[in-house]
Parts: structure tokens; sequence; C-alpha cells
């Protein structure tokens, strides 16, 4: 199987099925927020953070500017907006059940979704 590159779409979900991560989105929600602020809340290192920051502006989820010597986060919303488009479209459908669709992908994608 020949690897591709993953789309937006993969970037967005596979940033977002970390809790730290959304936890780090939802801080954000707030306000801009400098990256050492950002980790004050987590017991883990600062780099450990910076590697979860890294993988969310990939994602276009949030980007990060430097002003004077500190790097400074910022939430991105409309990053999310071919996510809330792919999942509304089962919107014409039965509700979507979550925790089956959870299920679901851990059944089709064994040992992906162990990080």
């Amino acid at each position: 199987m020949i690897p591709r590159p993953a789309s937006s779409l993969d970037l967005v979900f596979a940033a977002l099925a970390d809790p730290t991560r959304r936890a780090i989105l939802t801080m954000l929600l707030e306000d801009d927020m400098a990256v050492t602020d950002v980790a004050e809340p987590f017991a883990m290192s600062l780099a450990a953070i910076s590697k979860h920051l890294a993988i969310l502006a990939e994602a276009g989820l949030i980007s990060q500017e430097k002003r004077g010597r500190v790097k400074w986060c910022k939430l991105e919303p409309d990053a999310m907006r071919t996510a809330t488009v792919w999942i509304q479209g089962f919107g014409q459908f039965d509700p979507v059940d979550f925790d089956a669709f959870e299920r679901f992908l851990a059944a089709e994608l064994p040992g992906e979704a162990e990080g």
C-alpha cells in the first residue's frame, strides 16, 4: 500500500483525537495564550506540550506567533469547517451515535487508534 498525504480533514480529526489537544483548544476559546500558560494546567513537560501544539498548528486549528521572546497561540476556528461540514453530512440520516462510530472505526482501523 502506497502512503498518501494526509488530507486537511485527516489532520483535523487526528488532532482532535487527543484529549490534551481538545483541552488546549477549549482553553484557547477564551483568548490567545502564551505557550507557558497553555502548559501550566498539564502534568507534562513543556516539550510534550510543544508537540501537541505543533500537531494542532499542522492541522490549522491554531496559529503560533512570536511576540518578543514569548510564543503565543491563537485558535483558528475556521479550520474546523471541513470537519463540521463532513459531520453535518450525517445529519440527513438518524442522529449520529458517536460511541458506535468510534467502535466501528476501532474495528476497521485496528492499531491506528493506539497512537
